[in-house]
């Protein structure tokens, strides 16, 4: 295997809530009250292609707004489905710089990749004014097409990272370690708060079927992995394969999704006083502040 590239799960397309638009010659992130699933082309003018998926599952869904999709799980560890860090991206070139835990980071500098605490961004010198931010990617199976091919939800929401993280630890733990097959819906929620000035914000949350019982699911869950295990079908061995692929780079990010997730995520703001902000101011704040930033973290 190749060193320093992350062997990720293969991915048939992507799952957003809301899309790209262009104001005034710059492309912005605009948010929605549903799901959009699209395919791995995006043409020139029209934006991404939308997956087959899409049409299929809106004509069932009410008033033609998709809320609801039907997955499951490709491996039984929570983690491995769902990853998340603290995570700031140098914005002119699209990859990670710094990535942490809230305990830990790894942080690119001019003399390579350092071990360094990690406060978190409301702490981190380096990460004030949005330039960290939590970064969760969730691979689910949709559709029955392709066993191992999955379709990524990527965000930078608290409250869907928190949701999924929670449903997935919950789910893997009354399975008795089966989530991968545990019939599943990804909903789309909605709620407001003080932070949103009363105004709806749209977060991801995980549920058992539509029609199911946690008890029901549970008991599809026994059932189905009986099966496969019959069949031949080595889940821990790829639940293994998953966490090996992972570990083998320091960073897990794709060159030919890192511009999207910048644009989406992180696009480009101006400041009344500081002007706009771009990914080479980073790069040298970083190079300038390790070392006073490394003592200030250590008295923390």
């Amino acid at each position: 295997m190749i060193k320093g590239l992350a062997i990720t799960p293969p991915v048939l397309g992507r799952i957003s809530i809301g899309r790209v638009v262009e104001k005034n010659g710059i492309r912005l992130p605009q948010k929605d009250d549903q799901f959009t699933i699209t395919s791995q082309i995006q043409e020139k003018d029209a934006g991404w292609v939308l997956h087959p998926l899409d049409a299929e599952l809106r004509k069932e869904a009410t008033n033609g707004k998709l809320r609801t999709i039907p997955v499951r799980m490709l491996f039984n560890e929570a983690d491995l489905n769902l990853r998340a860090e603290y995570t700031m991206f140098d914005r002119k070139r699209g990859r990670p710089m710094c990535v942490g835990n809230g305990d830990t980071c790894k942080r690119l500098t001019q003399s390579g990749v350092q071990s360094l605490p990690c406060p978190g961004p409301t702490l981190c010198e380096f990460g004030k004014g949005g330039l960290c931010k939590p970064y969760g990617r969730l691979n689910v199976k949709v559709g029955e097409d392709d066993d191992l091919g999955t379709f990524i939800f990527r965000t930078t929401g608290y409250n869907s990272i928190r949701t999924l993280a929670a449903r997935l630890s919950y789910y893997q733990a009354v399975s008795g370690g089966l989530l991968a097959y545990i019939p599943l819906d990804l909903k789309l929620r909605g709620k407001s708060t003080t932070q949103s000035h009363r105004t709806p914000i749209y977060y991801v949350d995980l549920v058992v079927k539509e029609g199911m019982s946690l008890q029901e699911a549970v008991v599809e869950a026994r059932e189905k992995a009986r099966q496969a295990k019959e069949e031949g079908v080595d889940q821990a061995a790829l639940d293994a394969a998953a966490a090996k692929g992972f570990g083998n780079a320091l960073f897990e990010y794709d060159e030919d999704e890192m511009s999207q997730v910048v644009e989406e995520f992180y696009p480009v703001t101006k400041d009344a006083d500081k002007g706009p902000v771009d990914g080479s101011s980073v790069v040298s704040k970083l190079q300038r502040g390790l070392e006073p930033a490394t003592s200030a973290f250590g008295r923390n």
